[in-house]
């Protein structure tokens, strides 16, 4: 991924990210990712049982893949398995409103 496709990439997570849950649950829930080369991780994160620690949960993971992005699930075991009905697609910001509507129950469930 190209220096100007992270900062744009950034731009976009940081504003889904930071408005994506309401302000007044936001001590309950909240929404980070992570960039590891050609890709990102959204994950949800929520306090632990009786600690102060976070717990994270991979949400989704959007490969970029000859210039297209590509959107995966997480499984149980902590598999990741490509979303065959999400066609690979050079925009980023709609693969990312897919996942964010989640008609099919894939990703919030």
């Amino acid at each position: 991924m190209d220096e100007f496709t992270k900062k744009r990439i950034i731009k976009i997570m940081d504003n889904y990210t930071n408005n994506k849950i309401p302000k007044r649950i936001q001590n309950e829930i909240k929404l980070s990712y992570k960039i590891r080369g050609e890709n990102i991780t959204l994950i949800e994160e929520r306090p632990g049982y009786k600690s102060d620690i976070w717990t994270q949960f991979d949400i989704a993971q959007f490969r970029l893949n000859q210039g297209k992005w590509k959107v995966y699930w997480r499984d149980s075991k902590e598999k990741w398995h490509f979303v065959d009905d999400i066609l690979p697609d050079e925009d980023f910001s709609k693969q990312l409103e897919i996942v964010d509507k989640d008609n099919k129950g894939i990703f919030w469930g």
